[in-house]
């Protein structure tokens, strides 16, 4: 999504040299936290290659909430429209290469290409779906189906993410997804 993004302002080429600087490339390691729960969003991030995920903290425990791979944009949307603390972390699962545009760049590119607008509006309703979704599952479904639809519909969670973080995901413990994942074989 971001080279498509570049791609498009760089056919621009009047605003090409006005925009270039706004996309900020970086390589980080795995556990990286690029977001902190409670501070200030002020990027949002396209991830080239990696995996990030999403998390809070719950009387010390950590929730994963979302994880975020390739061509993938991600934020603490809340508090980037807000500017409000941050409700969640966004941390690095695996070495990662991004590319982060801050807020105020962010919204100089919305004002002067608003065909962008209707993409990141896609983007968050999908990200509000799968947020529904995830809600549903929580109250309707059984661990054992949690895990199905994640191996069914999210096969690249199971090869890439620790089982720690899906299990946190899940709303279980790592011993209840080892069983769980003991009783498929």
């Amino acid at each position: 999504m971001i080279d498509s993004l570049i791609e498009r302002i760089k056919n621009d080429k009047e605003n090409w040299n006005k925009f270039q600087h706004f996309f900020v490339e970086r390589e980080i390691p795995s556990k990286y936290i690029l977001l902190g729960e409670g501070e200030i969003a002020t990027n949002i991030f396209f991830i080239k290659k990696g995996c990030l995920r999403m998390w809070f903290n719950k009387d010390g425990k950590d929730i994963t909430l979302q994880f975020f791979f390739e061509d993938q944009s991600v934020a603490s949307i809340e508090s980037f429209e807000s500017r409000n603390p941050s409700l969640f972390t966004i941390e690095s699962i695996e070495p990662t290469s991004l590319v982060s545009i801050s807020k105020e760049n962010f919204d100089l590119l919305l004002h002067t290409y608003p065909e962008l607008k209707n993409m990141f509006q896609r983007i968050i309703f999908q990200r509000f779906r799968n947020y529904a979704k995830l809600f549903l599952s929580r109250i309707k479904d059984t661990p054992q189906e949690r895990y199905k639809d994640l191996i069914e519909n999210y096969p690249e969670i199971i090869k890439r993410v620790p089982q720690h973080y899906i299990a946190s995901y899940l709303g279980i413990t790592p011993i209840s997804l080892s069983r769980i994942r003991n009783r498929k074989r």
